[in-house]
């Protein structure tokens, strides 16, 4: 499945870190009326990974200025997810996809090359989707460096 400019924000209601005030879990439709920054990373506490996330908490309370809130997704354990929060500091909740429902929703478990080897991973992507639950704007094949900012940048003019 591919999520293209426009289109309604696949839902989702998924397990949280337990160190997030979310309860547990989170859903989509909780969130309507905000923007929601949704980024998917492949692996928890990987150096590209671990970046991007610190990149996006280093950023966040300019998020948050901007009405926006920020969530990591990759199919880590909740166990995982609470580990690599803690090591980070990462303000914001992690979602625990273990199944790969919300990646092959949002079209983002595909497959992959290292070293001449294929196999199924996740592409790191990044999706944003306005107050009313609509894809605003979206990055695939992320680069790490700069990225975060360029987010901001784009919810700043949303």
């Amino acid at each position: 499945m591919t999520v293209s400019i426009g289109d309604k924000a696949p839902a989702f209601d998924l397990p949280t870190d337990t160190l997030s005030d979310s309860g547990g879990r989170l859903s989509l439709k909780s969130l309507k009326g905000k923007k929601v920054v949704l980024y998917f990373y492949p692996k928890d506490s990987t150096p590209g990974c671990t970046t991007e996330g610190n990149d996006f908490r280093d950023l966040h309370d300019q998020f948050v200025k901007a009405g926006a809130v920020v969530l990591g997704a990759s199919k880590d354990s909740v166990a995982r997810h609470d580990n690599f929060k803690a090591k980070q500091g990462f303000p914001f909740p992690l979602l625990a996809d273990e199944d790969g429902a919300l990646c092959e929703a949002y079209g983002v478990w595909v497959l992959k090359q290292n070293y001449g080897r294929e196999y199924l991973g996740i592409e790191r992507a990044t999706f944003l989707i306005d107050e009313s639950g609509r894809i605003a704007q979206v990055w695939r094949k992320v680069r790490v460096k700069g990225h975060a900012q360029e987010v901001l940048q784009k919810v700043q003019d949303l």
